[in-house]
């Protein structure tokens, strides 16, 4: 769904630009992904309610998983979220049918959904895992070395904890009581800028989030030119710690399956020549590229003398 939201708008050129522009370019040679992404954008709107049925909760179970449970929407259920959604975003003649839903409309919904996801995610999917499974470490380790209020202190600058309450920077003014429940944290790679969450309060909390990302478009177009530079090891080092804010050792030892010791030599080879900077955060040693880094990854002249 924040997929469908980033394509119909212009926001984050740089994140998302290089993305958008394939994308389109994909629809215009595939006429029933262009279809389905169409009848799709009926139920997204850009800003607003969007229906929470088709975000079912997270099962890990991958995509078909969360297909059946859309599949399985309860018609009482259904007809309360399109009622809602059509006060604000008028429904085309192709969505007014969901209102007396069979299976089979239901099972449009999900089809059009999965050719959505081959579209605008499928040719991605690896680079979007790795930015969320990132994120999923980063916070893994504050919650163990910290506990729950350093996990939610790490949340700025969408979210502050001021305890007992977790201020978002929401869209639109809403408390939701947690009332026992548990609170589930989703990063999102097309998350832009501020968190969602599920509009209906009754049912389980959920917050999702944007993650740091490296745009594809740097992965694709400094790729070749930096393997010839520095070569293959040392560029994918260089490559994996500018797609962070901050990057450890031992995280890019495990996300390139080096060797820590060999990690470690080629973040020092790259330090000297002035692509890195490292600065110790307590126990850990983190890494950040410097400009001349960034300027190298996404294309724009600059030499290293």
């Amino acid at each position: 769904m924040c997929a469908i939201c980033r394509w119909q708008t212009r926001q984050g050129p740089l994140s998302f630009g290089h993305w958008r522009r394939e994308t389109t370019q994909r629809l215009s040679l595939d006429v029933r992904a262009a279809r389905a992404l169409r009848t799709l954008r009926s139920y997204v709107p850009t800003t607003g309610y969007i229906p929470d049925f088709l975000t079912p909760p997270l099962t890990g179970e991958g995509l078909e998983a969360g297909l059946e449970s859309v599949r399985a929407t309860p018609r009482d259920r259904l007809v309360t979220e399109l009622t809602r959604l059509a006060v604000s975003t008028p429904l085309p003649r192709r969505a007014r049918g969901l209102y007396e839903p069979t299976y089979g409309s239901l099972m449009l919904v999900a089809d059009v959904m999965r050719h959505s996801f081959r579209t605008l995610l499928e040719p991605y999917w690896g680079h979007v895992r790795s930015a969320v499974s990132d994120d999923v470490a980063l916070r893994t380790r504050t919650l163990l070395d910290g506990g729950t209020a350093a996990l939610l202190s790490g949340l700025r600058p969408f979210a502050r904890w001021n305890p007992p309450y977790l201020d978002v920077d929401y869209p639109v003014d809403r408390e939701l009581r947690l009332e026992g429940r548990g609170l589930v944290l989703v990063p999102s790679y097309f998350c832009w800028r501020r968190p969602t969450a599920l509009a209906d309060p009754g049912l389980d909390p959920v917050l999702v989030y944007p993650v740091p990302k490296q745009p594809i478009e740097i992965l694709r177009t400094g790729g070749e030119r930096l393997d010839r530079l520095l070569g293959r090891t040392r560029s994918a080092v260089l490559a994996d710690v500018a797609g962070h804010r901050t990057r450890t050792t031992s995280e890019v030892a495990r996300r390139l399956r080096l060797a820590p010791a060999s990690a470690s030599y080629q973040i020092g080879v790259l330090r000297e020549a002035g692509l890195i900077v490292s600065h110790r955060d307590g126990k850990h040693v983190e890494h950040s590229a410097t400009a001349l880094a960034h300027n190298l990854l996404s294309g724009t002249g600059a030499t290293i003398r």
